[in-house]
């Protein structure tokens, strides 16, 4: 990526100016008690010419770990950079996080209304906000995410096929895997595609909840961007992922074939093989004992930790076939 000119940068009508740390308030509404509630946007800018590197989370409110991975970013300050610019937004649905709710209070999926509008609804102007305002400045973008209620994600890429620079920094980043899914109709994800920014989507863990191993991944993934990018202080280290970075090709779900009590036997990240028992489903009254078992060789990328599955529940994301 070359280096830019270090231009002031302009924010929501706020002025940044190189070597300038800023923190900007988004004001996205008023509460009906007349409050102003905004979203703190975190700028550090070096003295030196660099790209502009946005790091976001808590799209959904409830997915804490995304939100944690800034937060120590920032905290460690890391987010200070040895040249270009760092925007930080941990919390962009802050209404959702407040009530730790996936939704904006209108009942919206924030990631499903890209590129929003001006005159929409609640989250379609806060998407609209981000879209027009900060990430045009972008040259690359790290959106932070977790798996959904009960469903824990092995720490995880997401990106679309056949880009190879982004298949170059998923693999930079390190984490355990890379899947490759299809970009959603207004996502975050599709719309930045659309505007030609590199977006690389962290998966991990599950919602309500923060894992240290997760958080942890994330962190060193973003300091081993930010170093590939020239970015990184010299008094942080970058260390090498303890394992190659697998790619996931192709994956399914494997599915409850009955209603009742469910537990996995199987650790998240771990390949198993064909035939494998992976869990078993049970009655309350010691009468019925069901063994799951997987259908191919892969790697355990989700697992469901709900104690109590209907038939027809997703149990178990299993990669199928690898790059």
């Amino acid at each position: 990526m070359a280096s830019k000119i270090n231009d002031n940068l302009k924010i929501l009508g706020e002025i940044i100016k190189p070597g300038q740390s800023v923190e900007i308030s988004f004001n996205v509404a008023k509460l009906h008690t007349r409050t102003l509630v905004d979203i703190p946007i975190i700028v550090e800018r070096s003295k030196k010419p660099g790209p502009v590197i946005l790091f976001t989370a808590g799209i959904h409110g409830d997915e804490v770990n995304g939100v944690e991975i800034v937060r120590q970013i920032i905290s460690k300050g890391i987010n200070k950079p040895r040249t270009g610019t760092i925007i930080c937004i941990p919390v962009l649905n802050v209404f959702g996080f407040i009530n730790m709710d996936r939704e904006f209070p209108d009942g919206r999926d924030l990631n499903r209304v890209f590129p929003g509008s001006k005159s929409g609804s609640l989250a379609s102007r806060v998407a609209y906000s981000l879209i027009s305002e900060v990430v045009p400045h972008a040259d690359f973008i790290m959106d932070f995410h977790t798996g959904g209620a009960l469903r824990f994600n092995a720490p995880q890429i997401r990106i679309a096929k056949d880009n190879k620079d982004l298949d170059v920094v998923a693999e930079i980043f390190g984490a355990p895997f890379v899947l490759y899914s299809k970009n959603l109709n207004k996502s975050f994800r599709n719309t930045c595609k659309k505007m030609k920014k590199p977006i690389l989507l962290f998966e991990g863990g599950k919602s309500i909840y923060i894992d240290n191993t997760v958080t942890n991944t994330g962190v060193n993934g973003a300091k081993r961007i930010l170093n590939y990018y020239g970015m990184l202080q010299k008094k942080f280290k970058v260390s090498k992922p303890k394992k190659p970075v697998i790619f996931i090709n192709e994956s399914r779900w494997i599915r409850a074939s009955y209603s009742g009590m469910f537990k996995s036997s199987v650790a998240i990240g771990s390949k198993v093989e064909k035939g494998q028992v992976v869990g078993n489903i049970t009655d309350p009254y010691g009468k019925f004992n069901h063994f799951i078992k997987t259908s191919n060789t892969g790697y355990i990328i989700n697992a469901n930790e709900s104690p109590i599955v209907y038939q027809g529940d997703a149990l178990f994301h299993i990669s199928t076939k690898l790059v």
